[in-house]
């Protein structure tokens, strides 16, 4: 690729401003990996800068291209769906701009070992507080975000099953903050029936939010009810420099070509087990009335809404135009992701 390009890191959004200005810190970490491009970043919505505004720097900077890469763990809607929305409205609007869409963080070893780091770390503070207590007689409960998407879902049981066996526990539990099921509180009540000694909740979430305190706060009311089972919270990923890593590899996708997407369980896509009516449904955004707000810095418009209590991945229709290739510029589409970055509260 030989024309300039700039990069933009395409967010959910949040009302928590800590999360917001961690979203933020991925943008700088991708400026010093990138140092002689433009970098922004933008969201759909609850915070700002929104998508549109980074875009409008980057082109003002005289960028003709722009390689955009999804702030999200997962493949579900908001980046199947919400974004490249966004970013094709964007190029519709103006011509003279390119926009190329890569993947989402997804399931990478990188990830896996920045996930292990934050894991380990909280053990070896709870060893220390409490005395050791041993990986066999340790469960490991990893909370994802929740999508309406199964294929998303069914990526952070497969994350924590990496946990699993590659720290030796001896068990492990998924459960989501919403959308799908187990929730926390009644994954946790079942976890602790199991008769392990202690119990570590691990977060997988980018950034922090209402949904991560609510995980702790649930770890907080099982612990209580059960004083003779030992309750340790992990820190979610955010600034992991492998985490940074991934971002970086992301881009450098798009730049060699092989900016691969794992469309093979995609609900749009494909005849999903109990989700068969949304194959080919429309490519629609419903965030733009919520755009830039719930951070203070823009009015509150009629119809706002928010990820409260339960609430995660939005449903969304879309049928997104599928190749055997990476997005073109004019044809966006992905089997990039969402549910898990917090950045969503």
């Amino acid at each position: 690729m030989s024309e300039d390009f700039g990069i933009m890191v395409c967010g959910h959004g949040s009302r928590d401003e800590t999360a917001v200005r961690e979203f933020s810190g991925v943008a700088k970490a991708l400026r010093e990996r990138f140092p002689e491009r433009n970098v922004e970043y933008g969201f759909l919505e609850f915070a700002q800068p929104i998508i549109r505004e980074g875009l409008d720097k980057l082109a003002a900077r005289g960028v003709s291209r722009v390689l955009a890469v999804p702030g999200m763990l997962f493949a579900a809607g908001h980046a199947k769906n919400d974004i490249p929305s966004v970013l094709n409205t964007y190029m519709a609007q103006n011509p003279g701009l390119a926009i190329t869409y890569g993947r989402e963080l997804g399931i990478d070893t990188r990830m896996i070992r920045a996930a292990g780091d934050r894991v380990a770390a909280a053990l070896i503070e709870a060893d220390a507080a409490h005395g050791p207590v041993p990986r066999h007689e340790t469960l490991l409960m990893v909370v994802g975000r929740g999508a309406s998407d199964p294929d998303a879902n069914s990526n952070v049981a497969k994350v924590c099953r990496m946990l699993w066996e590659g720290l030796g526990f001896g068990w492990a539990e998924t459960a989501y903050s919403g959308v799908t099921f187990p929730l926390v509180k009644p994954g946790l009540e079942h976890a602790v029936k199991l008769g392990y000694r202690r119990i570590v909740v691990f977060p997988y979430f980018l950034f922090t939010g209402i949904l991560v305190r609510r995980i702790y706060d649930h770890a907080d009311a099982v612990a209580a009810a059960h004083p003779d089972v030992q309750f340790v919270k992990a820190s979610y990923l955010n600034d992991h420099p492998l985490v940074l890593d991934t971002f970086a590899q992301r881009v450098e996708e798009i730049l060699h070509g092989a900016n691969l997407m794992n469309c093979q369980m995609c609900k749009y896509r494909e005849q999903v087990l109990g989700f068969e009516d949304e194959v080919g449904l429309a490519q629609l955004s419903h965030h733009h009335h919520v755009e830039g707000i719930g951070t203070g810095t823009a009015p509150h418009h009629p119809g706002d809404h928010d990820h409260g209590p339960g609430q995660g991945d939005h449903s969304h229709h879309h049928p997104y135009p599928h190749a055997d290739h990476p997005l073109g510029p004019r044809s966006l589409h992905s089997a990039a992701a969402d549910p898990t970055s917090d950045a969503a509260d």
